[in-house]
């Protein structure tokens, strides 16, 4: 077997009971919850047995989501899993980057929440929405995106790209797809995240992260932006957690990068399969798992051989 990449799912993903029986039967995941309790009091609640309008909301999306993907990726340590390499699905980068030290847990709850509460300030100033197109030419998409003022940001996989805008904008936008027979799914997320509308929320965190501890990790982690290596430096890592926020996340070179750096067995930590799906639909002859429960942290530890 090659290397072992964790990929640590993003904002989307989300669902009522998150994490609920990993905190339930593994130590280590309960006190992670716990401590991020003590901080944000109600946060366990909305991730084990909130409604799915209140999950939805990027200022209680974006810390729930954080604890259970490093919760999932604390599971896998626990039995002796780790990983060689590591990236996150925009959100899911503040996780990739706590668990490989480039700075505490805490730390790195802290600065989500103020992400979190940047962009949905930004959210209720300019309200948006995403939605994930299937299947589209490049060069049809970005006459588009361009004919109706919405911007492609997320590149996917092969054949997927995700599409963020003005609501009103994105509206119109869908109803032409529909018009032309293109398929395309709405992504359940309250922003038009990855686009210029963030640019508040970027320079927001410019003060955020100077406030924390910042180092070099000698587990790679992916950055969105660029789809390469996180650098050693601090001030570039600042500079590039911030950039994220507003710019197109390169996730399919992410992915390709990866595989061509030795990595064939990815396990994705997080809510759902969303990450793992894309792995599929990009690369062949890779092991592709994922852990969000105690079921599936068995069977992934299972088909492991651990």
């Amino acid at each position: 077997m090659g290397k072992i990449a964790f990929l640590f799912s993003g904002q989307g993903a989300q669902y009522s009971g998150m994490g609920k029986d990993l905190y339930d039967n593994i130590e280590a995941v309960k006190k992670l919850y716990d401590s991020a309790e003590a901080k944000r009091p109600g946060t366990c609640m909305q991730c084990f047995d909130s409604d799915e309008e209140t999950l939805k909301l990027t200022e209680n999306t974006q810390p729930c989501m954080f604890l259970t993907d490093l919760a999932c990726a604390k599971a896998l340590g626990e039995h002796g899993i780790h990983a060689d390499e590591t990236a996150g699905f925009s959100l899911g980068e503040i996780a990739a980057l706590a668990y490989a030290g480039v700075f505490s847990e805490e730390d790195g709850f802290e600065l989500v929440c103020k992400r979190a509460e940047y962009m949905g300030e930004c959210n209720r100033k300019y309200p948006g929405s995403m939605a994930a197109v299937l299947r589209t030419k490049p060069e049809v998409l970005a006459e588009l995106c361009s004919e109706y003022g919405v911007y492609a940001v997320n590149y996917n996989c092969p054949g997927q790209t995700t599409v963020s805008g003005n609501v009103d904008k994105m509206d119109d936008f869908m109803a032409r797809l529909k018009e032309e027979g293109i398929r395309y799914v709405k992504l359940p997320v309250s922003g038009s995240f990855h686009t210029p509308y963030m640019a508040d929320a970027s320079e927001g965190l410019k003060t955020a992260v100077e406030t924390i501890d910042i180092k070099a990790s000698d587990i790679p982690v992916y950055s969105n932006y660029t789809a390469e290596y996180y650098p050693g430096n601090a001030s570039d890592i600042r500079r590039l957690i911030c950039m994220q926020v507003s710019n197109s996340v390169r996730w399919e070179d992410t992915i390709r990068n990866m595989y061509r750096r030795g990595c064939d067995t990815f396990i994705e930590c997080g809510p759902g399969q969303t990450l793992s799906g894309l792995v599929k639909k990009t690369l062949k002859d890779v092991n592709i798992y994922n852990v969000n429960s105690v079921e599936s942290l068995k069977d992934t530890c299972g088909k492991l051989n651990i």
